[in-house]
């Protein structure tokens, strides 16, 4: 399939509108990261690398339409003990460069495969992916689970349950890239994030995301593998100790149910709720968050039952 050079950006001129804002955003990235450019049949994988030399290795798996620079508020946290590599996905806005575009869910874990290749990561390796990012890393841990140590799910989507319709029928809207609607989606999504804006009278975070969104939507036209629901078979075969982490206010779907139901039929699965948060939990409570990762990645391993 012959793709256009600036694949998935709308235009050379949509790319080169986009890239300027990213490399703007990198300024909050720790300076002394070295990246690099990993190829595979897909390919070039742009990842960012930080952390110490010969500590454990931390993948980091981004959410839909954004990068590698999504974890910028997160990165040092997790890099004290584990060395980190946080990619900007093939076929997503970032640095990577596609050139054959991913056809279903098996070429999205090929690549993700290769990457972990190309990096010179074996087996033990940590997983930890946000939301599109946690979907595609309980897709690798079904199809590769050898390679993985342990693997932190947050807020995935789908994968314990449905989308809720009000994410596609509110997300439509912000697709038509008008600010009233991409505002009113933003505020909705992170109703926690807003809530502590409007409490340091300093909307300016949430801002910044309607601003990003706006121009991410304005700029980029991918094709999006949507997110599978896991059977309660595939959710029990998952052998590598897992964290499942979601907002109390998830709006993607209910987290008391999603909960339940790991707690169900997925039991080896550590499942708990974050306070005070909803699909925001990664910035309305980041501090939270490190700090139940670190306690999952740096505990024992617990004998599989």
């Amino acid at each position: 399939m012959t793709i256009p050079e600036h694949y998935p950006y709308r235009s050379a001129a949509a790319k080169a509108e986009y890239l300027a804002f990213y490399q703007r955003s990198a300024a909050r990235w720790p300076a002394d990261s070295p990246s690099r450019m990993v190829p595979t049949s897909f390919g070039q994988t742009f990842v960012r690398i930080h952390g110490p030399d010969g500590a454990p290795p931390l993948v980091l798996l981004p959410g839909i339409t954004t990068s590698s620079l999504f974890w910028s508020a997160n990165i040092r946290a997790f890099s004290q003990r584990y060395r980190c590599f946080a990619l900007d996905r093939i076929g997503d806005v970032g640095l990577s460069v596609c050139t054959r575009p991913f056809t279903g869910r098996g070429d999205l874990v090929r690549w993700l495969d290769e990457v972990f290749t190309g990096l010179g990561l074996g087996s033990g390796v940590h997983l930890l992916g946000m939301s599109y990012g946690a979907w595609l890393a309980a897709q690798y841990a079904l199809a590769f689970p050898d390679r993985l140590g342990k693997m932190v799910l947050l807020a995935p989507g789908a994968t314990v349950l449905r989308t809720s319709w009000q994410v596609f029928a509110r997300g439509a809207l912000a697709f038509t890239r008008r600010r009233c609607f991409v505002r009113s989606f933003a505020a909705w999504l992170l109703a926690d994030l807003a809530r502590q804006d409007l409490a340091r009278q300093d909307p300016s975070r949430v801002e910044r995301r309607v601003d990003s969104m706006l121009r991410t939507f304005r700029c980029i036209q991918p094709r999006i593998i949507g997110p599978t629901l896991l059977t309660n078979q595939e959710l029990g075969s998952l052998r590598m100790p897992t964290l499942f982490l979601v907002g109390e206010h998830e709006k993607i779907y209910s987290a008391a149910k999603a909960v339940r139901r790991l707690h169900r039929v997925a039991p080896r699965i550590q499942a708990e709720i974050v306070p005070n948060a909803g699909h925001d939990l990664t910035i309305a409570q980041p501090d939270v968050v490190h700090r139940k990762v670190l306690a999952f990645l740096e505990a024992p391993n617990r004998q599989p039952a």
